[in-house]
């Protein structure tokens, strides 16, 4: 399913390519015509609390931009590391700076939306990147949020088994800010309503692992750590503050706990049997979804053989689209998944202190 996913994302690149490709095709933008692939992209980031970011999608997004352009495009980046009103001020520094299109994952969809309005009164066409930006957006490329979050209630109901109802579980769902963090809750509880009982559950602040951990000792103190069989946490960052907070209580044997991103720690706590799974997002694939739809509407250029579907956002209907599937990561597929990839060596997961784990599932 993802493998067919990735061809419908190439071969809609080897579209927008023929479509920008000879090259010296201009289109409009905030500067005028563009010529050959000679544009400005503005690649706005909303944090560095999770890896991702710096390690994945920003090394991914210029590369694909580089390669849809013969290198001639400019990127310009910011990363607001979780401030709302710093993200507002960087696409004044972009508008400014008469960058020809914005990509944008919002650190608050509803916050930047004045900002992707002022972006489009400046005739710059904006992206949506990861996160459903509210305001006049042209685009929006992420994954299937609702269904990243019933991989991880599937998975969760799978490894309780027939325990699923013989204590509670909790839930640590992402930052209200975040609208993806909805559709994973919406997607778990789709899963997990009753099936299990769901002892406390938690908006987490930002998505900082801090604020995990500090709510997992509030839902010990108050349900009993001998009571919690499984905790539903929405990310990788979030599932180490949770799993630090059970040691802490002294639980010697961890109950299972979900995660996403696939974070190298996050895979090394999984090889570990600390963490039962993550969400293991392709990130070439979205970032390549994201500079195609870019470059193509830089240069004036329709994407209809670009999108998949069509979304709807608070304020904005019927937005252009990519959204690709995502893949439970559990230790029986790390090899076939992020090792495969390229995501992660062998190596640099099997450091000293995971060798033996790593040895036990053939990891080697």
């Amino acid at each position: 399913m993802v493998r067919a996913s990735v061809a419908v994302v190439a071969s809609a690149a080897t579209l927008s390519l023929a479509a920008c490709g000879g090259a010296e095709q201009g289109g409009d933008g905030p500067e005028g015509s563009v010529k050959g692939g000679a544009i400005k992209v503005g690649l706005l980031l909303p944090e560095n609390q999770a890896a991702r970011y710096e390690k994945f999608d920003k090394p991914l997004i210029e590369k694909e931009i580089a390669g849809l352009t013969r290198g001639k495009a400019k990127v310009v980046y910011a990363n607001a590391k979780q401030d709302a009103t710093t993200q507002n001020a960087q696409v004044d520094a972009m508008i400014a700076n008469k960058v020809n299109v914005l990509i944008i994952d919002a650190v608050d969809s509803k916050a930047i939306a004045g900002s992707v309005k002022k972006a489009k009164d400046a005739g710059i066409p904006v992206v949506a990147y990861d996160r459903l930006a509210e305001g006049p957006i042209d685009a929006y490329t992420s994954f299937d949020n609702e269904d990243v979050g019933k991989v991880q209630g599937k998975a969760l109901l799978e490894a309780l088994g027939d325990k699923a109802k013989d204590g509670r579980i909790v839930m640590m769902n992402g930052s209200v800010t975040d609208p993806n963090a909805k559709l994973f809750k919406q997607g778990a509880h789709s899963f997990l309503d009753g099936k299990v009982n769901i002892g406390k559950e938690y908006d987490t602040v930002d998505w900082k692992p801090e604020n995990a951990s500090t709510n997992m000792a509030g839902a010990i103190s108050a349900l009993g750590k001998d009571k919690i069989i499984g905790v539903y946490s929405a990310n990788d960052g979030m599932a180490g503050g949770i799993i630090a907070a059970l040691k802490a209580a002294g639980l010697s044997t961890l109950p299972p706990v979900t995660g996403q991103d696939a974070e190298l720690a996050g895979v090394q706590r999984i090889v570990a049997g600390e963490q039962f799974m993550s969400v293991y997002k392709p990130y070439a694939p979205v970032a390549e979804a994201a500079a195609t739809m870019a470059v193509a509407l830089a240069k004036g250029e329709r994407i209809d053989d670009i999108i998949n579907q069509v979304v709807d956002s608070p304020t904005t209907k019927r937005v252009p689209a990519v959204l690709l599937p995502s893949i439970s990561l559990t230790k029986d597929n790390v090899k076939t998944t992020v090792v495969k990839d390229d995501v992660y060596t062998v190596a640099e997961i099997c450091t000293d202190k995971y060798k033996a784990a790593c040895e036990a599932i053939g990891l080697n």
